[in-house]
């Protein structure tokens, strides 16, 4: 914290004893409580406004993770009815095969 006060001012100041001084700063204590409460209020509001808006991108990148998570629960079980689909569709050509090549080794013997 820095104090300034004129040169007329500091001379003054400079003349007076210990117990003024004392007296002096117990009749100003007050008022430098007072601003050093508000400079204190002042620092924790911003500092409060910054961490609203940190929690307001933390819960906007939240939503965009759920629902990416939602989506590929999704793809997720359309893969797995594709992998089945394609699964029964290959036993049903190798079974076709099967019996082709069973055929076909029947016909030539």
């Amino acid at each position: 914290m820095e104090i300034r006060i004129s040169k007329e001012k500091f001379k003054t100041l400079k003349k007076l004893n210990e117990d003024d001084i004392l007296k002096l700063i117990e009749e100003n204590l007050k008022k430098a409580e007072l601003t050093l409460m508000a400079e204190r209020e002042e620092f924790l509001l911003k500092k409060k406004e910054k961490l609203e808006e940190k929690i307001r991108e933390i819960e906007e990148q939240l939503d965009e993770l759920k629902a990416f998570y939602e989506k590929a629960l999704k793809d997720k079980g359309l893969m797995q009815k594709m992998r089945d689909t394609l699964r029964e569709e290959n036993k049903t050509l190798r079974e076709e095969l099967e019996a082709k090549r069973r055929a076909f080794n029947n016909k030539t013997r």
